[in-house]
């Protein structure tokens, strides 16, 4: 009797977990996985939204991009955000962590607040306000002509080099901070006795940061990396708002040019955007397995 009442309440937990995740669960492949196979079929089609068939060969739509001079384009200029900006902001966060976390720092809690405030403004808004800080007319043009940098007010936006600097620059302030509170959580996490131990043993600050700090931070800088490459694989929000892919697409995204094949320009090419989209997806998942594999630190 004993063993049949264990057994039924064990089945009554187990029900009662599956009823909790059920609608979770449900809700997660209605609006992510059923939408993916759904784009994953629409990517071996061609035509127009209305009337899609299916592409002969089954597949143009990937033998196309190899060809796209656009998308490669587009591909080159995410590739190059990626490699610029993503370690110039994750050794910001690293080193604006390390700053913060001293416990004899006044006001490090108002500092930590105006670093991470950034990422909390809309996506939008932000372009926008950087759009009109190096416009023509803008406040940094007027303040580097001012002081004497420059002669005459420079085309930030009309240069392909300095709209992609722009677009760093852009990342840098918005994202910093979100990387750097993970950060800071992870070195709250260190005991402070390996650091006093560091001291006795006559280790500098550099040396107790490379040989203590950063190895302990792995997990972190894996956590944060694999999330920045994700992101600016999908950058799209500052290629939109910021410089609209130009000038002459020399700024344009992955994200953003196929938001150009599906909606943007009235195309409504669905079955080529939806095979840029999955390109997208093999990127990210192969660099995140790349990231994933240098971080472990299991034996």
């Amino acid at each position: 009797m004993k063993k049949k009442k264990g057994f039924g309440l064990l089945a009554r937990q187990q029900a009662a977990g599956w009823a909790f995740l059920a609608p979770a669960t449900i809700l997660i492949f209605i609006m992510s996985f059923y939408p993916m196979v759904q784009a994953f079929i629409i990517s071996f089609k061609t035509g127009s939204s209305a009337r899609l068939e299916w592409a002969n060969p089954i597949n143009y739509n990937y033998a196309r991009m190899f060809q796209d001079t656009m998308f490669k384009r587009a591909m080159a200029n995410t590739f190059f955000y990626l490699i610029i900006q993503v370690p110039i902001m994750l050794v910001l966060a690293i080193l604006l962590a390390q700053l913060l976390n001293n416990k004899d720092l006044k006001f490090r809690g108002l500092f930590r607040t105006c670093i991470f405030l950034p990422c909390a403004t809309a996506l939008v808004s932000y372009a926008i306000i950087f759009k009109s800080l190096f416009a023509n007319q803008g406040l940094i043009n007027s303040f580097l002509v001012h002081i004497g940098i420059l002669k005459e007010n420079y085309n930030f936006l009309g240069n392909p080099g300095s709209a992609k600097a722009v677009i760093i620059i852009a990342l840098l302030w918005r994202w910093t901070g979100y990387n750097m509170v993970f950060f800071l959580a992870g070195l709250q996490n260190i005991e402070y006795s390996v650091y006093e131990a560091a001291k006795i043993d006559g280790a500098s600050g550099w040396r107790t940061f490379w040989s203590i700090t950063v190895p302990l931070l792995k997990p972190v800088i894996v956590m944060t990396g694999i999330m920045s490459i994700n992101g600016t694989l999908q950058l799209f929000d500052e290629s939109v708002n910021l410089t609209n892919g130009g000038p002459a697409n020399t700024t344009i995204t992955m994200s953003h040019y196929i938001y150009n094949n599906s909606l943007g320009q009235g195309v409504a090419n669905f079955g080529y955007a939806s095979a840029l989209s999955f390109v997208v997806f093999i990127l990210v998942a192969v660099l995140s397995a790349i990231n994933m594999k240098v971080g472990d630190t299991r034996d």
